[in-house]
């Protein structure tokens, strides 16, 4: 794999956020729900076999993953637990991807310090380095918006917004609307139409475009078919990490990590990549190595 291409892959496993000027977000409860009752039939009869929807959409100079999803969990619970940084570490360390994860600052200087490389373990040096803002929108009785930012990223590519919006639908049940983006320029564009073109040529997305002779669905690939698995990747740390809440705090880590993992496997089309024993081990590792050093 040459550089460009691994950049590309890292790039590519992000799939951190369109939300620049151009995307659209609640900002109060009633509008989220409204944007949910929209989504009624589809949240009801889908692919997925429960109650999410998954969309992607390219433009000339960036890329956008959204999540919309209904959960079995409270507003009371859901909102609180996921404001802060160490909490959002806790959420994006669960990505294979993500090889560590470090809050610093307080308020209004609050950040995230990650480390993002391949989808196997490597020595963080040949990782790269990223730090996101991190900001509360809107915190209410019963609606949450955070946003996560980075302005600038590795070859061109640049603001990348992670957008996680809450709202509480009745006593027992909170929507969830999560989009990704990220901005690219020419430098960016080939380097992803590369590892397309290459390793990851036969990777789709979920966005069914057709049937094929047989009668199967025909997924979605190129660059919406990553921003789309990795949609989800997140989407699923969020659920395993609201998941595990029930638990001890000392059982809830491994509770997360069965849980994220079962999750990609329900998908295996667009999502297996290791399996069971090495995920596991392999986060296990970089946790401890995060906690031996401080963060």
């Amino acid at each position: 794999m040459t550089t460009s291409q691994r950049l590309a892959e890292v790039m590519l496993a992000l799939a951190l956020a369109a939300g620049g000027a151009s995307s659209a977000h609640a900002q109060d409860a009633s509008a989220l729900k409204s944007r949910h009752a929209a989504l009624h039939d589809a949240l009801k009869s889908n692919a997925f076999q429960r109650p999410i929807v998954l969309a992607s959409s390219e433009g000339a100079d960036g890329l956008r993953g959204d999540i919309d999803a209904s959960i079995d969990q409270p507003f009371a619970v859901v909102g609180a637990a996921l404001q802060g940084v160490d909490r959002w570490c806790d959420i994006l360390i669960l990505h294979l991807n993500v090889k560590q994860c470090r809050g610093t600052g307080s308020n209004p200087g609050d950040a995230l310090q990650l480390v993002i490389g391949q989808k196997h373990d490597q020595p963080l040096d040949q990782a790269y380095r990223f730090a996101f803002a991190y900001e509360v929108i809107a915190s209410r009785p019963d609606y949450l918006q955070v946003q996560l930012s980075a302005d600038t990223g590795p070859l061109g590519t640049s603001n990348y917004r992670i957008v996680l919006e809450v709202a509480a639908l009745d006593s027992r049940r909170s929507a969830v609307h999560l989009s990704y983006a990220y901005g690219f320029g020419l430098v960016a564009r080939a380097a992803m139409q590369g590892y397309l073109a290459t390793l990851g040529r036969d990777k789709v997305g979920f966005s069914v475009i057709g049937r094929k002779p047989d009668g199967g669905p025909e997924y979605i690939g190129g660059t919406r078919g990553a921003i789309e698995r990795n949609t989800m990747r997140y989407y699923l740390a969020i659920e395993a990490y609201l998941g595990a809440l029930s638990l001890p705090p000392a059982q809830q880590f491994e509770k997360r990590l069965a849980d994220w993992h079962s999750g990609v496997e329900r998908y295996p089309i667009q999502l297996r990549e290791l399996e069971r024993g090495e995920y596991v081990a392999m986060k296990r590792e970089q946790i401890r190595r995060q906690q031996a050093t401080g963060g």
